[in-house]
């Protein structure tokens, strides 16, 4: 068994605690207890990566259109492509920062659609936000929740938002909790992966979010919102 626990550990990228390993057990047949896996890999020292918190400095921009706060903290759709939530967060390289912009389903909590540039223009979320559009079949009427950061403010963004028939939401004026779905998500991409790193280039970092987000995250990461299925499992099982 405690073979079998250092497999799931090891195959999550060594962020599995517990629960989820639990679960690859339990799913490969193993007769066992959460508490039991909790103990062997307590006497085993292996353990689940812990957040490490940074606060990067912030970024001052200049805000134009705001769209009302209509997602009001509902995080749950009852099917696809009725809410999105968005963002972007940076990440330091030797080359400098990397700005990664992510699109979520609240449905399945899968990434829908992303992008990564060296600037923090309104093109990097309008690249993520089509992306989303594209890969979901163009549908009408999402809901689609930000920031008012100046990027989703800008007229091209709405331009494109109104172009697509998206309706748009946004948190209000210094509050994460209105988009607390994609501040979880930031947090497990940057402890499960970014932060035990140093990449030298932009593009080394580009290639390993890629592979955290199409490889690991979306296909095979068991989230607990979803009762420790992947998101792409989720969605499978929800609309087979």
């Amino acid at each position: 068994m405690l073979k079998a626990i250092r497999l799931s550990h090891q195959v999550s990228d060594g962020t599995y605690g517990s629960p989820r390993v639990y679960r690859d057990l339990r799913d490969a047949g193993e007769t066992c207890s959460e508490n039991r896996v909790a103990k062997l890999m307590n006497a085993a020292g292996i353990k689940a990566r812990h957040k490490r918190r940074r606060t990067p400095g912030q970024l001052e921009a200049t805000v134009h259109s705001i769209a009302p706060n209509l997602l009001d903290r509902q995080f749950e759709a009852t099917a696809p492509n009725q809410k999105w939530a968005a963002d972007f967060t940076y990440v330091w390289t030797a080359e400098g920062w990397l700005f990664v912009a992510v699109v979520l389903d609240l449905f399945s909590r899968r990434v829908v659609g992303w992008s990564m540039q060296p600037t923090m223009t309104a093109q990097l979320v309008m690249d993520a936000l089509l992306m989303a559009v594209f890969r979901r079949g163009r549908p009408r009427a999402v809901l689609h929740h930000s920031d008012q950061g100046s990027q989703y403010t800008s007229e091209d963004f709405q331009r494109l938002l109104a172009a697509h028939g998206i309706v748009c939401s946004m948190s209000r004026r210094g509050n994460c909790w209105d988009n607390a779905a994609m501040e979880s998500f930031f947090s497990t991409l940057k402890t499960e992966r970014l932060s035990k790193r140093h990449y030298k280039t932009r593009d080394e970092l580009r290639a390993d979010v890629f592979d955290y987000i199409e490889r690991f995250y979306n296909p095979k990461r068991r989230h607990s919102t979803l009762g420790y299925v992947s998101p792409v499992q989720f969605e499978n099982l929800q609309c087979a």
